[in-house]
């Protein structure tokens, strides 16, 4: 019943992935933004940004109806590292090399910094299956009611919801003091006016103070980032801890992380959908 209902699920994201790209490809939706993006960090022309927005949009829709429909996939993966590689449904789950040991000591908390990157949603269940205090900060979303729905059924893993609402940095540095791994997403642009400065593909930019305010009132506290690969019938998770240079921002070392990744497939990173260099180039979009 199981292999049935799985299949049905793989049946509707198959259905839901054609028809939410046509949607969305023909609207035109996010077009503009990525083009100016494009054209500022990468100087393409029409033509390569379209074919390039097509692919982005192929990935997104991809990974969306991989969301909806499979998300519970992730969360019945096994509990300890040593199981994997686990074979699921057509699916291999596998921990990078050297991930397992940094996943063992992520068990103990600690700043963990993501990106829009592939299937980002999906690494919060596999993290608190294995046994991870995940708490991953998330903007309210409205309506109140679709918040909750989001919150509680969505981000939750065992019947335990791994999201909180953003708030103040003081009940961020709780959430370190108690062991837990606090996430945050830190690839947007920051409109907030203690937003820092950084460069990011080139450009300068606003960067979130938020890691670097933890780092310098935390610095014992082990910072983390994590991505999922993926390859034809097999997902792979992979999570290292980085270490700042004295001399260094939290936020540079995360933007050359994810610059790399952005280099080896930039239709793999959503944030061309974003408005990333707004607060320093406005007029771009």
């Amino acid at each position: 019943m199981e292999f049935l209902s799985r299949t049905f699920r793989t049946a509707c994201a198959f259905a839901f992935r054609k028809a939410a790209f046509a949607l969305l490809y023909t609207a035109g939706w996010k077009r503009r933004v990525v083009q100016a993006n494009r054209a500022l960090t990468h100087l393409e022309s029409g033509i390569e940004s379209r074919r390039f927005y097509r692919q982005m949009l192929q990935n997104l829709t991809r990974h969306a109806a991989d969301i909806i429909f499979l998300f519970r996939d992730y969360k019945k993966l096994p509990q300890d590292t040593a199981e994997f590689p686990f074979q699921g449904h057509a699916t291999t789950y596998a921990l990078a090399e050297g991930s397992a040991t940094v996943l063992q000591k992520m068990r103990q908390g600690g700043i963990f910094l993501t990106a829009h990157y592939g299937n980002y949603e999906a690494i919060g269940p596999w993290l608190c299956r294995l046994g991870i205090p995940l708490k991953a900060s998330y903007i309210p979303l409205k309506p109140a009611w679709f918040n909750r729905l989001v919150e509680n059924r969505m981000r939750a893993v065992d019947g335990k919801s791994y999201a909180v609402s953003a708030k103040t940095p003081r009940e961020f540095l709780r959430l370190l003091d108690e062991h837990k791994l606090f996430c945050l997403l830190s690839d947007q642009d920051s409109r907030i006016p203690s937003a820092e400065k950084g460069t990011f593909l080139g450009q300068i930019v606003n960067v979130n103070p938020l890691p670097d305010f933890l780092h310098r009132h935390r610095p014992d506290v082990p910072i983390y980032i994590c991505w999922m690969e993926e390859q034809p019938g097999r997902k792979i998770l992979h999570a290292e801890e980085i270490l700042v240079a004295p001399d260094e921002k939290v936020m540079d070392t995360f933007n050359r992380w994810l610059e790399k990744r952005i280099e080896e497939n930039p239709a793999l990173w959503y944030g061309w959908t974003h408005r990333r260099f707004y607060s320093c180039k406005p007029t771009i979009y």
